[in-house]
């Protein structure tokens, strides 16, 4: 997308066209209704493997039943092409268990 270290503007954000990702100041955020428990924890876990491989790491909240994501580069204040790389793998691994954004 633009080089890793670069802030995004709103309208790139938008360009990335992230189906049910919210784009909310220096965040994209998003929450998959999960049916289940261990749905939510399998998701978690994919979302922690792939993160950890991309040495990019959200903040995330498993409930019952549901898990949200939030997503920023903290050390550019803001989202850069790390933020909608991961979001894309995450909304990947959400759609290969089944599990759509609430």
């Amino acid at each position: 997308m633009t080089d890793p270290k670069q802030k995004l503007t709103a309208a790139d954000v938008e360009a990335a066209g992230l189906t049910g990702w919210r784009h909310a100041g220096d965040n994209i955020q998003v929450e998959y209704s999960t049916g289940d428990f261990t749905t939510g924890l399998r998701l978690v876990t994919l979302i922690g493997e792939s993160a950890d491989a991309a040495n990019h790491h959200p903040d995330i909240t498993l409930t019952y039943p549901s898990v949200s994501v939030t997503l920023s580069s903290h050390d550019v204040g803001g989202l850069t092409s790390r933020d909608i790389d991961l979001a894309r793998i995450i909304s990947g691994h959400a759609e290969g268990l089944g599990v759509t954004p609430a």
